[in-house]
């Protein structure tokens, strides 16, 4: 007899049909798991053995073969514990076969039979609800399932209760669909004292999605300013909520199935290897990149990363996905993040203060700056000096504008964008950026003339335009006038000219 249940194979975002097929057959006693399982699937025996023991259930003295089809696609993780033994119950005959072919199921088992969590459930909801089929999960996770909205779900606590519902001699209730989690106070600008500059910047970053670097001694309020950032950023809408909660479960992130409405923050340190930052590894999971995905990714001493990490984020910064390949795979991932970095003007952080004399002189900040390549610093929209703050600066009183007035001004900003059926200004292209962000014959003026004397490439000329739509849209402007233009060229003083 041969008995079949579905699951999936995670590939990025996307889930793959998988059926797990159960031959018991006779000839000599063995546990056999075909079709590409990596070391965690293929260790399902053990522990589906044990979780089978544990409910007295005996292995019957047959020569038991898994095939987890199509053979030819990768499987990794434990989530196949639970379809497995479900096939295997199934082919014994102590559940009906057909019933389980209305379900797709993972879960991890432990060895006392409790189906613990795995990641990507709401992933494998979706595909669920896609294929009209309904859902097995652990109990802990069934909150976050519910969020795939249609799917009937089981969340049993143990293997135990999930064979008595389906005998009928048991029901499990329904799960909830998880909370919508509390958001997380960010700091307040009312705390940045002085930095009139860096703070104008970081409302024209947040009010168009532009990237920014910060360049200042330390001590001068860089981090700072960007963990205020959180705090003036429009909340992430049900869809987008939803988007970001994909990447976060895949990458088993998601506590008690709570979505929030937070856009990500991610603050990586800079020893971050390469595929810590854009994703990898031996089994491919996402990045901090894409754990930004459609919020900030804030890269605090941006020139002690390695170059080539660095250089790895040309591409999410320009296509909003990060592509991983492999020999036997290829992932993608979406990245649309908002890049906010700071870094010292050199390696002893005082280039250029007032009564400083470093020893290495001049060497000291041209040669830490070339750390950067010229490609990162193009794809980087607005370019701040951030000015040491003096003892004068904090006696001063608090200021009267706060986070809640920047937010107000930021989100009327973004409505204006969404009317342009973008998300924000930083995704304006083609036709709707020559459409939208066309200056006036002043603007357009200064537009070629500092174009010329700045060697701005054709990249750098767009996004200047995106800037200036942003600026004109703060000020409340249709139109984008020489003063918004002129704005948006001071902020794109690169670094190293």
């Amino acid at each position: 007899m041969v008995a079949l249940i579905r699951t999936v194979a995670y590939l990025g975002l996307e889930a793959r049909k998988v059926e797990v097929q159960c031959q018991v057959a006779s000839g000599l006693p063995r546990f056999a798991i075909v079709g590409l399982p990596d070391k965690a699937v293929s260790e399902s025996r053990e522990r589906v053995q044990a979780a089978l023991s544990a409910m007295g259930l005996a292995m019957p003295p047959k020569r038991i073969t898994i095939n987890l089809s199509p053979a030819d696609l990768p499987k990794d993780g434990s989530h196949y514990d639970l379809p497995i033994a479900l096939a295997l119950l199934a082919a014994m005959g102590v559940t009906d076969a057909e019933q389980l072919t209305e379900w797709i199921a993972v879960g991890e088992l432990s060895l006392d039979g409790r189906v613990v969590a795995s990641p990507g459930v709401l992933i494998a909801a979706l595909h669920a609800s896609e294929a009209d089929c309904g859902l097995i999960c652990p109990a802990e996770q069934g909150a976050e399932a519910k969020w795939a909205s249609g799917v009937p779900v089981l969340a049993p606590p143990n293997l135990s209760s999930l064979l008595a519902h389906l005998k009928g001699t048991q029901v499990l209730e329904e799960p909830r669909r998880g909370a919508i989690a509390e958001p997380v106070l960010a700091a307040d600008l009312a705390r940045v004292k002085g930095q009139e500059t860096a703070k104008r910047a970081l409302e024209i970053a947040a009010a168009g999605g532009h990237n920014l670097l910060m360049v200042g001694p330390p001590g001068s309020g860089k981090s700072l300013l960007a963990s205020c950032l959180p705090g003036i950023l429009p909340p992430l809408t049900p869809a987008e909520a939803l988007e970001v909660s994909m990447v976060q479960s895949v990458a088993g992130m998601l506590e008690a199935g709570q979505i929030s409405r937070a856009r990500p923050f991610r603050a990586p340190h800079h020893s971050a290897s390469m595929a810590a930052l854009t994703g990898g590894g031996l089994k491919v999971r996402p990045g901090e990149v894409s754990l930004a995905h459609l919020g900030v990714l804030f890269l605090d001493e941006l020139p002690e990363f390695q170059r080539a990490v660095l250089d790895s984020l040309r591409q999410p910064l320009e296509t909003g996905r990060v592509d991983v390949a492999r020999a036997n795979a290829h992932v993608s991932f979406p990245a649309q993040v908002q890049l906010i970095a700071a870094m010292n003007p050199c390696r002893c952080g005082h280039a250029g203060e007032p009564g400083h004399v470093c020893a290495r002189g001049p060497r000291c900040a041209s040669e830490y700056q070339a750390r950067l390549s010229g490609p990162l610093l193009d794809r980087i929209d607005l370019h701040v000096e951030v000015a040491a703050v003096s003892a004068m600066d904090m006696a001063l009183p608090a200021p009267s504008e706060g986070s809640e007035e920047v937010a107000m001004r930021v989100a009327r900003a973004r409505s204006l964008a969404t009317d342009r059926a973008v998300r924000s200004n930083a995704e304006l292209e083609g036709e709707a950026l020559e459409t939208h962000a066309a200056p006036d014959d002043e603007g357009r003026a200064l537009m070629m003339k500092a174009a010329e004397k700045l060697r701005l490439s054709a990249r750098g000329y767009t996004r200047m335009l995106r800037v200036a739509r942003t600026i004109a849209d703060l000020a409340g402007s249709r139109d984008i006038g020489r003063v918004h233009i002129a704005e948006a060229l001071s902020y794109r003083q690169m670094i190293g000219r």
